[in-house]
């Protein structure tokens, strides 16, 4: 029991680390024992962009092993980001690629990630969200593009 309470623990803290906001979700399969699967849908705002925000949509698997966070999700996503004020600011330089969010889908080896990518020539943020396992990650993704203003461009390392 031990174990198990420092799994969910373990967790809770891996989500609250990526900076995700839980803002809906729909059941997808009934289960009889503990949670439904279901497909969520969280924010994550861009840490180091000012005024953008990823929503990503992700199935969650429930039952008794989801309930706590035991069961492996799936390597399906989808992703869909927003510039979501008056002005798009950033808090220093950029790489040209950097892995933003990254949050477990298993209680060991696999990952999702969102990573950003800097198109300067366009003046444009790329995301895209994968999953990664130890040995074998998954190719399905989901890419989207924020561009911003070309009286503001985007700082690059």
């Amino acid at each position: 029991m031990g174990a198990l309470v420092m799994a969910l623990s373990a967790t809770t803290a891996l989500t609250a680390q990526a900076g995700s906001e839980q803002i809906g979700e729909v059941s997808t399969a009934f289960r009889w024992l503990g949670r439904n699967d279901r497909v969520v849908i969280e924010a994550y705002d861009d840490p180091k962009v000012q005024g953008v925000t990823c929503y990503v949509s992700r199935a969650r698997t429930g039952g008794a092993k989801g309930t706590v966070g035991l069961a492996e999700d799936r390597a399906e996503a989808s992703i869909a980001c927003r510039q979501v004020a008056a002005n798009v600011s950033f808090t220093g330089k950029l790489p040209l690629q950097e892995d933003v969010f990254t949050e477990r889908m298993s209680i060991l080896f696999k990952r999702l990630h969102v990573v950003r990518v800097v198109d300067p020539k366009r003046n444009t943020l790329v995301y895209l969200t994968y999953s990664d396992k130890l040995v074998d990650g998954s190719p399905q993704n989901s890419v989207t593009a924020v561009p911003v203003i070309t009286s503001t461009p985007i700082p690059l390392k």
